[in-house]
């Protein structure tokens, strides 16, 4: 006598689409696991070497500061060749080879708040029309050099009146001449795996003791 066959019972089928289910959603999280922390580590990697390129970068704009107005007070007459506070620096200077269009640009420093800390920010505008109404406005031409700061200054140093070193101060009072030093310093976030070198860069140019006057001086604008 035969035994007739018999098909899977209703229970069975749940649970093998149950376990099938189960399997597919295990895949799809290691999948997904990997994939974050692929992301991870390459955003890791890349403020590793964000770390590492950003002080010389920094290091070679700001040595080539000129004492290059790109501003005026009209309700003082005072010229700006050089701003600067805590938080924000702005000056005029050359741009590398393969970022120029030629001549130089007038370049701001500015540590804002991010999404996650804050954010070391770079910007350059040619001084041939450069409008700082406008610039502001212009988010285009920012880039993020650094994330993920936990604190961090401007600092700058000048001579007196006897010709010797001031100490480091927060907060640039002459617009008209420049600094002699700049001090960046930064606190990276707990999990940033390489620390900020306090950077202190003397400017090539002696700028420091030159306060330009006189029909040569060149004008934000392009203006002499």
């Amino acid at each position: 006598m035969k035994r007739t066959a018999q098909g899977f019972t209703l229970l069975e089928v749940l649970l093998a689409i149950i376990l099938l289910g189960l399997l597919i959603a295990g895949a799809y999280g290691g999948i997904h696991a990997s994939a974050v922390a692929m992301r991870a580590g390459e955003a890791a990697i890349d403020r590793t070497d964000r770390l590492r390129t950003a002080p010389e970068f920094l290091r070679r704009q700001i040595s080539h500061i000129l004492p290059l107005q790109f501003a005026r007070d009209e309700s003082t007459g005072a010229i700006h060749i050089f701003d600067g506070n805590a938080r924000t620096l702005r000056f005029v200077a050359p741009m590398p080879g393969y970022l120029s269009r030629g001549g130089p640009y007038v370049q701001t420093l500015e540590l804002a708040p991010g999404k996650d800390g804050l954010q070391l920010r770079f910007s350059d505008v040619m001084l041939n029309g450069y409008d700082a109404a406008k610039s502001a406005n212009d988010s285009a031409a920012t880039v993020v050099l650094l994330d993920r700061i936990a604190d961090g200054r401007f600092q700058y140093r000048a001579l007196d009146a006897d010709g010797n070193l001031t100490d480091w101060s927060s907060d640039w009072q002459d617009p008209e001449i420049t600094p002699l030093m700049i001090r960046i310093e930064l606190t990276m976030q707990p999990g940033v795996q390489m620390p900020w070198p306090t950077l202190d860069v003397p400017l090539m140019l002696n700028a420091g003791a030159i306060r330009p006057r006189g029909p040569m001086l060149i004008r934000a604008g392009g203006a002499q």
